[in-house]
């Protein structure tokens, strides 16, 4: 609603701009710039200010600054709390993980027996119908199927990953980029538990894993 003011040191040197332009355009070109129009300077920037340089801000200041310190703690506050509830909850999800990861490994060893014991049959089954197959290979074969079937290592890195998160949770500072990368690494753990899992009760705890997972990447995004 204020009048607007007019710079005059600044108009003086943008009419003084536009002189020159005219000029050197008919003497070094020989070039006719269409007039300018009073609306065309009116737009230039900073020949208008919307309020008058000895104008006294004090006042606004002081009242936008008034409330500035009860802001900031209130914001801080908020801020405290969420976190604390973020960090309550991504801790649950630990929980969870360590013990589904619990769980697993007690699957993996009811698992292991049933395991070589199909290997063994089909090594028989092999060495009955074949009469020219090296059982020293065949049995080197299935050793390989076997160590390709464990699942040791995932559930051991997923044991070390939830005590690398809660240190985090304890740590100070921005961790939520961190705790993202570990996430990651989670599902890495969890997809290679499930498609290595050979068995119902595993692939149905290593999706568990992954829905868990999910959830907590979610709670992640939201830290700083």
């Amino acid at each position: 609603e204020q009048a607007l003011h007019i710079d005059p040191d600044a108009l003086d040197r943008i009419l003084t701009a536009l002189k020159r332009i005219e000029v050197d355009a008919v003497a070094s070109h020989d070039m006719r710039l269409s007039a300018m129009t009073a609306a065309d300077v009116f737009s230039m920037p900073g020949v208008t200010a919307p309020a008058r340089p000895d104008e006294d801000t004090g006042p606004l200041a002081k009242a936008l600054l008034s409330d500035l310190a009860e802001l900031l703690s209130a914001f801080n506050a908020m801020r405290g709390g969420e976190g604390k509830a973020l960090a309550g909850m991504i801790t649950g999800q630990l929980d969870q993980i360590a013990a589904l990861v619990g769980t697993a490994k007690v699957a993996a060893d009811a698992r292991r027996e049933t395991t070589a014991q199909n290997l063994r049959d089909n090594l028989a089954r092999v060495l009955e119908n074949s009469h020219s197959t090296d059982p020293d290979r065949v049995a080197q074969e299935l050793a390989m199927i076997a160590t390709k079937a464990d699942v040791t290592e995932e559930l051991d890195r997923m044991c070390a990953h939830v005590v690398a998160a809660r240190a985090l949770l304890a740590a100070d500072g921005p961790v939520g980029r961190k705790l993202d990368f570990l996430a990651q690494e989670f599902m890495r753990e969890a997809n290679t538990l499930c498609s290595k899992a050979q068995s119902n009760d595993l692939t149905r705890i290593g999706l568990d894993l992954k829905a868990v997972i999910d959830q907590m990447r979610e709670q992640v995004q939201n830290l700083e």
